[in-house]
């Protein structure tokens, strides 16, 4: 699921992996559920708080128990340890939001592994009452109302904790399953469920998938609603997402004016976001109005941070999105004047220089005139091998393994047009073995 959640930018790096709190059996939990509602409904138990709070309790376990002892992030071999004789009924294999996954399937739920043998999903296929989850919210409301003297003020908060936490799990479900709006519904149920009281808490991150799945789902009035209550939040997702999101929405409902209005807002705080980066240069190169704004802006934020590299490595990226080279080499160069461990600017010039090859190489292979060819094929090559030297300073600087994979990739590729040369071969037969150890 880890590469849906990068391929996707949901922002959450792990769904509650963590082992499950105890799990009473189906039936001990449906009569206890029984008992509890009995309770809530008797004249002489309704007006105690400690009633509604094991109502709510109720509720939360009845919710759990048709999912058995497992949780999220358990291994099939410790789930075989502490699940006794249980076995599954059917057993096939699956692909869920593209990945690969085992389906066991018992008598009250489904479990989805990944091809490590990791539990990833849990599905409720027969649940003991339905929606527990809304019912337990109701439940610890009332007991709040109830708890004149804030004695079980802990308890109840931990309970409607617990049903925010469910409802998210819920929404990832929902989304892994690829039932977007679905999805969405339940993000808005865990944002409303944490800012209940006695809790009261504002759940930016669920606030934010609100909007981000209505996004996906393309219903972008609720998208745009919940994307700017992030913001009014404060909260403006991993490297101004929010933004960008907002002048998608923006592009799509033909509102030109508010969405370079987002996408410049979003630059001058997140310079760095390749997405609002992107946005920006593709605004400008369509409306017809003068891409020196998109410099305008970067001086702006260059005088805030006179020192800061990156702002040079995207005047790189700008420029060679507009076609200017040699502008683009200079700012990549520039990074390493700045601070010469700083590898983007390496290998924004690396790449530069191994794209204009790759290009060169097309336009020598649509030649046909004997001369002008291998002109073309001398430049190919001067070019290529201008790629190397950068490439390899940021190889070297670089404690990222995956750049390094990457420029490797690329250095690996370069060298292999000229391993007839020594030198070349052997920096081949490196890079290649660094890739091929690290796939």
């Amino acid at each position: 699921m880890k590469k849906i959640l990068i391929a996707l930018a949901l922002i959450a790096s792990v769904q509650f992996a963590g082992a499950q709190e105890q799990v009473k059996s189906v039936s001990a939990a449906k009569s206890a559920l029984e008992a509890a509602q009995a309770a809530a409904q008797n004249p002489k138990k309704n007006t105690k708080m400690q009633t509604w709070l094991k109502l709510g309790q109720s509720y939360i376990d009845a919710y759990n128990a048709p999912m058995g002892n497992a949780w999220v992030g358990v291994s099939k071999s410790e789930l075989q340890l502490i699940g006794g004789n249980e076995k599954p009924s059917a057993v096939e294999e699956v692909l869920i939001g593209g990945q690969p996954m085992t389906k066991e399937v018992y008598e009250t739920r489904n479990y989805y592994f990944t091809p490590n043998g990791v539990l990833t999903l849990i599905e409720t296929t027969k649940p003991i009452c339905a929606d527990p989850l809304d019912k337990a919210l109701e439940a610890f409301v009332k007991a709040f109302e109830m708890d004149a003297n804030a004695q079980k003020t802990s308890d109840i908060i931990a309970g409607i904790k617990s049903v925010a936490t469910k409802y998210t799990e819920e929404a990832y479900n929902s989304y892994y399953f690829g039932n977007l709006a679905e999805a969405s519904q339940k993000f808005e149920k865990a944002a409303a469920a944490s800012a209940t009281r006695p809790l009261g808490q504002i759940d930016t991150m669920s606030v934010y998938n609100i909007g981000f799945t209505a996004w996906q789902a393309g219903d972008l009035a609720r998208a745009k609603k919940y994307l700017e209550q992030c913001l009014a939040y404060n909260y403006e997702g991993a490297e101004g997402d929010v933004y960008a999101k907002l002048a998608d929405i923006s592009d799509r409902t033909g509102d030109k004016e508010a969405q370079v209005a987002n996408l410049e807002k979003g630059f001058s705080k997140y310079p760095q976001s390749q997405v609002i980066l992107v946005g920006l240069i593709n605004y400008y190169l369509t409306s017809g109005e003068s891409t020196d704004r998109l410099f305008e802006l970067l001086d702006a934020a260059k005088k805030n941070e006179p020192n800061n590299p990156s702002l040079f490595y995207v005047e790189g990226n700008i420029h060679e999105k507009l076609g200017n080279h040699d502008a683009a080499a200079e700012s990549y160069k520039q990074c390493a004047v700045i601070n010469p461990d700083y590898e983007y600017g390496y290998i924004g010039l690396g790449v530069l220089y191994y794209n204009l090859a790759v290009e060169i190489q097309e336009a020598a292979q649509n030649e046909f005139d004997d001369a002008k060819y291998m002109v073309l094929v001398e430049k190919f090559e001067s070019t290529l091998k201008s790629c190397v030297e950068p490439f390899e300073k940021a190889f070297e600087i670089t404690s990222d393994n995956a750049v390094k994979v990457s420029v490797a990739e690329y250095l690996k590729n370069a060298c292999f047009r000229f391993r007839e040369d020594a030198e070349y071969s052997g920096k081949y037969e490196t890079y290649n073995k660094f890739v091929a150890d690290n796939q």
